[in-house]
């Protein structure tokens, strides 16, 4: 987003209330706004759960401190991410998040949360601090790059076969890919990483599309899972739907992607329960940032909570810590787009959250403008709201001034599934990787352009769209130029390859 908000962690107090310090000042929401409602994570004596600690600053020697306080305070390494001052922990010690400050022996822990309101189903190394202290020496930022993933022959030269599919895209013609499509398919030194549920590499859409090289599973605790098949589709369709959108193969079958010249990497964050926790999204920003991708889609919200509370010491730990992991992929060149969520809310005047969280038990609770929704609400994220065919906002899209970049397809788009078929699918999950090749194909015209010049760009290129009269209700504020359903306009993929040359 444009909108730039100090994000700076909150300082976790001792006490086993975890209460925020008594110096009361909170970044991130006005001073005449309500606290939000907490949610308190019970962590008995016994029961394993996931944390995140984050050092004050991002450097291997804190890391290795705070890796020391850890294994103190009976917590075994997952994680560590010296580059961004983060350690991913899984500890069965009930008061892990007050013992791992009193075992900060030099004080640079900075906050500490757990990051999801059920034990973890993956395995924790060694499950003894002994064992979890060796292998963190493994995994202090030095993931191995795997070459003996899923590969593919690539076809001998391309083809100018109208793909079967092509004359139903309304999606492609709205936002002029099919235009663009004549004059730059995008370059293949562009990849995208497709931060989900895995592609399925099989499907003839998308056989030549992988970069097998790149792809990783990051469901394995949120470190990097190299593994040659770790990466695709296990339980969900929804990342190899979303792959097809962006980047389909113009091959005669089936259907074309926004952006059918630039690769594509599977990056799963999603677990065979259908959640994306903190530790994963976590992994899958450094892993893209680490292996110079161009671009990230990121079509889901961070479980469990879909506002996560800078008030609330839990969630304002897990979200530094994804901030960070954003941060750190923009600073090496990375680009990412985001569904704005499907919740029909105008994120510019949310006060109450009634799914949070859903790994557990849902409450009902009062939120204020420092919770968020993530990535979609930090900062360097192009914010996508959804669009029906008729270009009105779709009903489920979530909306808001300032909040939303630009708008695009989102209603019934036709895509990859699993099982090499096509389907329809609705969602801002649909809508967020049509941006994702639009920045892509941007890239691809424009290689030398950074994250900050390209998020800029397909704001001022995108095709202003006057506000609607209603959806689902909802009023539409603001002008042509700049409203809460558009954005800066409908995303123009044309534009991407013609402006500015």
């Amino acid at each position: 987003m444009r909108i730039s908000h100090s994000r700076r962690a909150i300082a976790v107090a001792t006490a086993t209330t975890l209460a925020l310090s008594a110096l009361g000042t909170v970044a991130g929401y006005a001073a005449d706004e309500p606290e939000s409602t907490p949610v308190p994570i019970v962590t008995p004596d016994g029961a394993l759960f996931s944390y995140v600690v984050n050092t004050e600053r991002a450097n291997p020697g804190q890391t290795r401190h705070a890796v020391k306080a850890v294994q103190r305070a009976d917590g075994v390494v997952v994680q560590a991410w010296p580059q961004i001052g983060v350690v991913v922990v899984h500890s069965a010690n009930g008061s892990f998040r007050e013992d791992v400050l009193a075992a900060d022996r030099v004080g640079v822990v900075e906050s500490v949360g757990v990051t999801r309101t059920v034990s973890p189903t993956e395995g924790t190394p060694g499950r003894d601090t002994a064992e979890g202290a060796k292998k963190s020496k493994t995994v202090m930022g030095k993931a191995k790059k795997d070459t003996t993933g899923w590969t593919v022959e690539e076809p001998a030269g391309t083809t100018a076969v109208p793909d079967p599919g092509e004359a139903t895209q309304w999606d492609m013609e709205m936002i002029k890919a099919d235009q663009s499509l004549e004059i730059n398919p995008g370059s293949s030194d562009v990849v995208v990483g497709v931060l989900d549920s895995g592609i399925d590499a099989s499907h003839p859409d998308l056989a030549t599309q992988v970069d097998a090289d790149r792809s990783v599973n990051c469901t394995d605790g949120g470190k990097p899972d190299m593994s040659a098949t770790g990466w695709l589709p296990t339980t969900s369709d929804h990342g190899t739907h979303v792959a097809g959108t962006i980047a389909a193969a113009q091959n005669g079958v089936g259907i074309v992607g926004v952006a059918p010249g630039v690769k594509m990497a599977s990056v799963k964050v999603v677990n065979d329960d259908g959640f994306i926790y903190p530790e994963y999204a976590i992994c899958g920003f450094i892993w893209a940032g680490m292996h110079r991708m161009d671009v990230t889609n990121n079509s889901y919200y961070v479980d469990p909570f879909m506002y996560w509370c800078e008030d609330q010491p839990d969630q304002a730990a897990a979200k530094e810590a994804v901030r960070r992991a954003v941060d750190f992929s923009t600073e090496r060149g990375v680009v990412h787009a985001a569904a704005a969520g499907n919740a029909a809310t105008d994120l510019a005047n949310n006060t109450t959250d009634t799914a949070s969280p859903n790994d557990s038990t849902a409450v009902d609770r009062v939120i204020n403008s420092g919770c968020e929704d993530i990535p979609a609400e930090l900062d360097g994220v192009v914010t996508v709201s959804s669009l029906t065919e008729a270009t009105n906002l779709s009903s489920f899209s979530n909306r808001g001034l300032g909040k939303i970049d630009v708008a695009a397809p989102g209603s019934a788009i036709l895509s990859t599934e699993l099982d090499g078929t096509w389907d329809l699918k609705s969602g801002t999950s649909m809508a967020s990787p049509h941006v994702a090749g639009v920045l892509a194909l941007m890239k691809s015209a424009h290689p030398r352009w950074s994250p900050e010049r390209l998020e800029a760009a397909v704001r001022a290129q995108a095709d202003d769209h006057e506000c609607t009269t209603t959806s689902a209700g909802a009023p539409c504020i603001g002008d042509r130029e700049e409203n809460s359903y558009y954005g800066d306009g409908i995303a123009n993929a044309l534009n991407a390859v013609t402006l500015g040359k």
